[in-house]
């Protein structure tokens, strides 16, 4: 039953799936990041599928790159997003530690967080519509790929801050365990791509590492460590990082 509880805390959180509710208490989300690359496949799965129909009904790559982050944004909730225009807003205001973190926490929307969420999703929706079909799953183990190395993020790096949710998912969680679980699906999901994929999904697994050892010196040199925006911010830069890589592959 935790561990039930703990997959329903992960898909609850970061995604916009429904799931049954009940009252969350610090035992249940435990073992909770261990389930957020599930949302990933999940993700990824979708988007595959997706991918499936445009290729038989002919679909064009516009509209099919489109499609890609519409859904990625239906399924997530815009989550990741959020934190990517936060963190942007933050890191152009060129302020202080301190001030780039109250930045963050501030809900209104600044000049540069537009500016850069269009860079992003012109990046993006130009990387997806020169992904060809046959590369399609090797795309969608990105989004698995890129929730594990954040899950490591959120059990092992320093926090910014003592509040908020990725606090207290950090604070709950039985780090051995889940440490545990990632190493697993990281070298279950890196074995899956690199048997079908050979030499590609070995360019696109060191990409996205890089994207994630640039996410800790950013995080711990402009903020002092990590926050849930900052966590967004990630997950987004890897996903493009993904998506840029396979569509040069």
């Amino acid at each position: 039953m935790p561990v039930i509880k703990a997959c329903l805390i992960a898909f609850g959180t970061y995604s916009k799936l429904p799931v049954p509710y009940f009252e969350w208490k610090e035992k249940d989300m435990e073992y909770s990041v261990c389930f957020f690359p599930f949302v990933g496949l999940f993700l990824g799965a979708a988007e595959w599928c997706w991918l499936c129909i445009c290729n038989k009904l002919g679909i064009g790559n516009l509209a099919e790159a489109a499609f890609v982050i519409i859904l990625n944004i239906f399924i997530t909730g815009g989550i990741h997003i959020d934190g990517y225009m936060d963190t942007m807003d933050a890191l152009h205001s060129y302020q202080p530690q301190d001030k780039k973190l109250q930045i963050l926490k501030d809900a209104h929307i600044g000049a540069f967080s537009v500016i850069m969420f269009l860079v992003y999703i012109l990046v993006y929706v130009g990387a997806l519509s020169e992904i060809n079909y046959n590369i399609a799953p090797l795309l969608a183990c990105t989004f698995v790929f890129s929730r594990i190395l954040s899950g490591f993020s959120v059990v092992t790096f320093k926090g910014a801050k003592k509040e908020g949710m990725l606090y207290t998912f950090s604070k709950s969680a039985n780090k051995n365990i889940v440490c545990t679980t990632l190493v697993v699906e990281f070298l279950l999901v890196t074995t899956v791509m690199v048997y079908f994929y050979r030499t590609k999904a070995a360019v696109i697994v060191c990409g996205m590492l890089a994207v994630f050892l640039y996410y800790r010196y950013k995080s711990y040199k402009e903020f002092g460590g990590i926050t849930g925006d900052l966590a967004g911010w990630f997950l987004c830069l890897c996903e493009m990082a993904g998506a840029v890589i396979c569509a040069i592959l």
